[in-house]
């Protein structure tokens, strides 16, 4: 059960963030039927102005003392610097020491990293930072493509709206169905969401470094909905099937049938979102042969079906 949750502020704090702790813990919804939960927001000095990064500042009433005891101590983003308040990481050491749990939303896993406490851990960030996460915390594993990570008492969230699903599953971890379903329910959110952070990222497209197979990838992009083998190919670049292959990797960084898949499913998303051709209809002008192959694809790429991926990106027409 929590009954105590404590927000730090840093310097550079970012106030959605903060908002979202602050909305799922720190409202008052005894009337809901919510249990009552001391909420505190802390500084490293309070009464201490601190501001954000976005040009307001905001004035914690509690200094980090407040940290002792609290169920569940909440990091909203912050900017990403070298260093960090050694007061506050050695606060936030000394509260999971004491058996608080700790929760990141977004780039507050940089400042939970630099106290050490997510080596050897699962753990998360917005999928632009994670690699740079990964790089700066090397003990830390990184998943890139999770909206959240539950790995006990440290749990860790992708960016903006992920802190709001991180939240809500804690307070379904501890509280129960009923008290998170009827928070989501005042925010005028979902109680939980499916699918993961891939469904947001721009899909890199696997570009060509080298001369020889331009003109034979952009006549594919023109005629995605072909079926296409290695060995037409390798005919069309008059090359011999393994030599053809070879240079696509040297070239590409990927195999012929890996690169044609992604071209694929990045053009069943744009159908996905501009048109309201069916599923199976998308996959024939993509070229996947049945609307069951561009699932399979399109799960495995994207992270979501491509009805959940319409559901959420399709614009309204």
């Amino acid at each position: 059960m929590l009954k105590s949750v404590a927000a730090v502020l840093i310097d550079g704090f970012a106030p959605f963030e903060f908002g979202v702790i602050c909305e799922v813990f720190g409202v008052d919804r005894t009337d809901d039927g919510v249990p009552p939960v001391e909420f505190r927001v802390c500084g490293e000095v309070a009464g201490k102005s601190i501001p954000s990064s976005v040009g307001v500042s905001m004035v914690p009433t509690l200094d980090l003392s407040a940290l002792d005891g609290a169920d569940l101590i909440a990091l909203p983003a912050c900017q990403i610097r070298d260093t960090y308040p050694p007061a506050v990481l050695d606060a936030l050491r000394a509260a999971h020491a004491g058996g608080s749990t700790i929760l990141s939303v977004c780039s507050g896993a940089f400042l939970l990293g630099a106290t050490g406490l997510l080596d050897q851990r699962r753990c998360t960030t917005h999928w632009r930072h994670a690699a740079q996460l990964a790089e700066r915390f090397p003990l830390a594993k990184v998943d890139p493509d999770v909206l959240f990570v539950d790995d006990g008492d440290i749990i860790t969230s992708a960016g903006t709206a992920a802190g709001i699903d991180a939240c809500l599953h804690l307070v379904r971890r501890e509280m129960g169905s009923a008290v998170a379903t009827a928070i989501a329910r005042r925010m005028v959110v979902a109680p939980q969401r499916d699918g993961g952070q891939r469904q947001y990222v721009e899909l890199p497209v696997p570009e060509c470094t080298g001369d020889s197979l331009t003109p034979i990838l952009t006549w594919l992009v023109e005629n995605l909905a072909e079926d296409h083998s290695v060995a037409a190919l390798a005919e069309r670049a008059r090359m011999s099937e393994r030599t053809f292959a070879r240079r696509f990797v040297a070239e590409t960084g990927t195999t012929p049938l890996k690169w044609l898949s992604m071209q694929r499913v990045l053009h069943a998303r744009t159908l996905l979102e501009e048109t309201s051709a069916s599923v199976d209809d998308v996959a024939n002008r993509c070229g996947f042969a049945t609307g069951a192959l561009l699932r399979h694809h399109f799960q495995k790429i994207v992270g979501v079906s491509p009805k959940d991926y319409r559901r959420n990106f399709a614009t309204p027409r």
